[in-house]
């Protein structure tokens, strides 16, 4: 192995984790792949770990354009190997260019989404967008006791901030005429009939294969008794579909496809009072608008046998699901009825704590839709369940702010400090260690806030830095000057702390934790022109989003290191 050799593999893997992350490379990502490459290079890590830090440090300063200029002239086997892997996202499906794709994405107005609806909305969407088709945006809302009004607007709220664009908005419960249509058809044609049993006779009955009298009901019987249903009182009587009450699959059991519900619905008011069941509606809007495929979660698996039944019985298009495993975010709840609870217990501070995975609650902690995006895709199209963790989430996140964020001081619990000979000097620094902006001005001279954390750190007789400053020495309770030299620093120094200037108009700032204490300190008097909904980099301290904005006060969340 010669150094050119291993030089061009760091090269090779450096732009392609460059240009797949928005231009920015990671040496943890990429040394795996040398290893692989060239194995012999274990023999010596500590020189590989420099020559890999050398390599994204310069590729990092490259444009993106131009790291994809080097990898299409020196590695262009890397852009033909992501054109693949990006075609067979969705290879499973053999779907063939030019074959007609419709998908959609049906959620329930019932609770605020979380990223799990997020993964489901997301390949729905993709998948249509990959082979040019049309993506529909269904809100399943035919059982109006759960259904809530303000839903409806906080879903689409949350799915555009996510970059999500539907062809079409359909809303279930505005096809009402449609499914008392297809009722009466399977009704006519002696596929349902109506059940007068009670829900717990019903249930037993399903158990055991038992059929009941309700059952030899003839056709006319049961469309008088349909329609007579309007008028009935809730729990006396629902429609069934007849198939087979000893079908291994419970779920093809004579199945409820209507029931009485009298409640107003959040759109429809007091209008209907018999509705659609999930697997009837359902599968009744995916066959009559023609949807092709849908990609969901495994909870309805059971059920994708009995919607496919109901759509061949109607002379529907038959749609083509597939059920994926659901991934769970250890430690966080996502349980609509436990997160009511805990907002009630005042465990949660409401639906966008910053403990949850709900859409508000990224969206407010400082998560972007480029990385929630990123993340789903990553968990994969399988039926193997996985636990995740936050780190999953974040990584892809920090990928994104390191490259977006400003940088700027933000002082945890500020202890002022006296530097003794400290000149008084000019200071500018980088809003962006990339982008070198400049813009943030600091005069200083020899008084300082620091951390309460780096001031606990300070040990007698060793040399210190102030970020982009001076050097200083602890001598027993005092601090003494010592230089400017960053190299003397390197060479000798201990510990380098972000700082600010004891002066008027620094911000007084406050800092919401995930885990809900609040952190307060002092921010550098530019923060004051942050606009809310800003994320910004505190060094030293982490990322996180400007919440509000009091005249003296700035409020965030933190976001994460």
């Amino acid at each position: 192995m010669s150094n050119a050799e291993l030089e061009e593999v760091i090269e090779k893997y450096v732009l392609e984790n460059a240009v797949k992350y928005d231009g920015k490379a990671s040496a943890k990502a990429v040394i795996g792949k040398v290893l692989r490459a060239m194995p012999e290079a274990r023999k010596d890590m500590k020189l590989l770990s420099q020559l890999i830090m050398a390599k994204v440090k310069e590729v990092n300063k490259l444009s993106i354009n131009e790291q994809r200029r080097i990898v299409m002239n020196k590695y262009s086997e890397l852009l033909e190997k992501k054109q693949r892997e990006e075609k067979d996202l969705f290879a499973f499906l053999g779907i063939r260019e030019g074959d007609k794709v419709i998908t959609a994405f049906p959620p329930g107005p019932e609770k605020y989404p979380h990223i799990g609806h997020a993964k489901a909305l997301i390949l729905n969407y993709l998948l249509a967008k990959r082979y040019k088709g049309r993506f529909y945006l269904r809100f399943e809302d035919t059982n109006p006791v759960l259904v809530k009004k303000e839903f409806y607007d906080i879903m689409i709220d949350n799915f555009k901030w996510l970059g999500v664009k539907w062809d079409e908005l359909q809303y279930a419960s505005d096809n009402m005429r449609l499914f008392y249509d297809m009722a009466e058809k399977v009704i006519s044609s002696g596929d349902a009939y109506v059940c007068n049993c009670s829900v717990e006779v019903m249930r037993r009955n399903r158990a055991k294969g038992k059929a009941c009298e309700c059952r030899d009901k003839t056709p006319k019987q049961n469309l008088d008794e349909w329609k007579s249903l309007r008028k009935a009182s809730p729990g006396s009587a629902v429609l069934r579909l007849r198939i087979d009450l000893k079908h291994p699959n419970s779920t093809m059991r004579d199945p409820t496809i209507f029931r009485i519900i009298d409640e107003p619905h959040a759109r429809h008011g007091r209008k209907y009072r018999v509705w659609p069941t999930y697997d009837f509606q359902n599968a009744v809007m995916d066959g009559y608008y023609g949807i092709t495929h849908r990609l969901r979660s495994k909870e309805f698996e059971m059920r994708s046998e009995l919607q496919k039944y109901i759509q061949k019985l109607l002379g529907l298009t038959i749609t083509y699901t597939y059920e994926f495993a659901r991934f769970n975010l250890r430690g966080v709840p996502s349980s609509g009825r436990i997160i009511r609870e805990m907002i009630k217990n005042k465990e949660l501070i409401g639906w966008d704590d910053p403990s949850l995975s709900t859409i508000v609650a990224l969206r407010r902690r400082g998560f972007t839709p480029e990385a929630i995006t990123s993340f789903v895709i990553s968990t994969g199209i399988t039926k193997s369940e996985a636990t995740m963790t936050w780190e999953d989430l974040i990584v892809h996140n920090r990928r994104v702010l390191d490259e977006r964020a400003n940088r700027y001081f933000f002082v945890a619990q500020p202890k002022k400090i006296i530097i003794r000979n400290a000149p008084e000097q000019e200071i500018e620094l980088h809003l962006h260690p990339e982008h070198r902006r400049g813009g943030r001005r600091f005069r200083v001279k020899d008084e300082f806030y620091v951390s309460a954390e780096d001031y606990a750190a300070l040990r007698t007789g060793e040399l210190y830095r102030f970020m982009d400053c001076l050097n200083f020495v602890k001598r027993g309770e005092e601090f003494v000057f010592d230089s400017t030299d960053y190299a003397k620093f390197k060479k000798k120094g201990k510990r380098i702390m972000h700082y600010l200037p004891v002066q008027e108009d620094l911000v007084s700032v406050e800092v919401l934790m995930p885990d809900k204490k609040v952190v307060k300190g002092l921010g550098e008097p530019l923060m004051k022109k942050l606009r809310v909904g800003e994320i910004i980099q505190a060094e030293r301290f982490g990322f996180m989003r400007l919440d509000k904005r009091e005249e003296d006060k700035l409020f965030f969340w933190y976001t994460h290191k």
